[in-house]
């Protein structure tokens, strides 16, 4: 089954978060078929960019999200 979730980047203590599309039971920093956003939540504020088109397409053809990225782009 295909997931869209985060996959971490950065160092310690400053994480910095990619929004992938991936198969399910591959480790959370494992491949990935498309990389199709970002989230920092460190700084002042806290930057999400997510390229909507293509999260619309995945969700439409039966992708799901983790609990975190739902939360994170309120859909």
């Amino acid at each position: 089954m295909t997931t869209i979730r985060l996959t971490r980047m950065g160092r310690n203590k400053k994480p910095f978060y990619r929004i992938a599309v991936t198969d399910s039971r591959k480790r959370r920093d494992g491949g990935w078929i498309e990389l199709i956003g970002y989230y920092n939540p460190m700084g002042t504020e806290k930057v999400l960019k997510v390229d909507a088109e293509r999260l619309d397409y995945w969700l439409s053809v039966g992708a799901t999200m983790s609990s975190r990225v739902k939360k994170i782009t309120g859909k």
